[in-house]
């Protein structure tokens, strides 16, 4: 490792913090887990991969293997399961809890995703929830979505401000 003044730090694996020279208070646990981190804070990295590609993004939670793995500079994430807000870049304030959770979401931030598969292919839409299995799992761009229920979707992948809830339900 290269932590030159960074206090309070633990790492575990393989990698782990590698790359650290002056962030603060972070765990690593895990091949690969938070390698690329080199001053971000308060970060938390459980799993295979887990916040990887991070640089500068602080106060962000991973557990599973490839959660937030491409995240950089993102903040204040909480992933919990395998690929969990896998290819987030920047996004913030994101929570994803469950398998390919909020998968694709990159730059989409204040979403809430709960299930295998919830809001899985957001990339840039922000404010919102999808609870259930592949809830919300096509929505791409869209905003300010509420969809609860397995299967449940908006009209379209960009649709914005609509309740949905039921199984397979879809939204006007």
């Amino acid at each position: 490792a290269t932590n030159t003044t960074g206090n309070g730090n633990t790492a575990m694996g393989l990698y782990a913090l590698q790359s650290s020279t002056t962030g603060d208070r972070s765990t690593a646990l895990g091949m690969y887990a938070l390698r690329s981190n080199t001053t971000g804070e308060y970060n938390t990295a459980v799993g295979f991969d887990a916040l990887s590609a991070n640089t500068e993004g602080s106060y962000n939670t991973a557990v599973g293997r490839l959660a937030l793995d491409a995240n950089i500079t993102g903040i204040t994430n909480t992933a919990v399961g395998h690929q969990a807000l896998k290819t987030n870049t920047t996004g913030g304030y994101n929570t994803a809890l469950g398998t390919s959770a909020l998968n694709f979401n990159t730059t989409g931030s204040r979403n809430t995703a709960a299930g295998v598969y919830a809001l899985n292919s957001n990339t840039s839409g922000e404010y919102n929830t999808g609870m259930g299995y592949e809830a919300g799992d096509v929505i791409t761009t869209g905003s300010n979505n509420t969809i609860i229920g397995y299967g449940a979707d908006p009209s379209a992948n960009n649709a914005s401000n609509q309740i949905v809830i039921g199984k397979g339900a879809t939204g006007q």
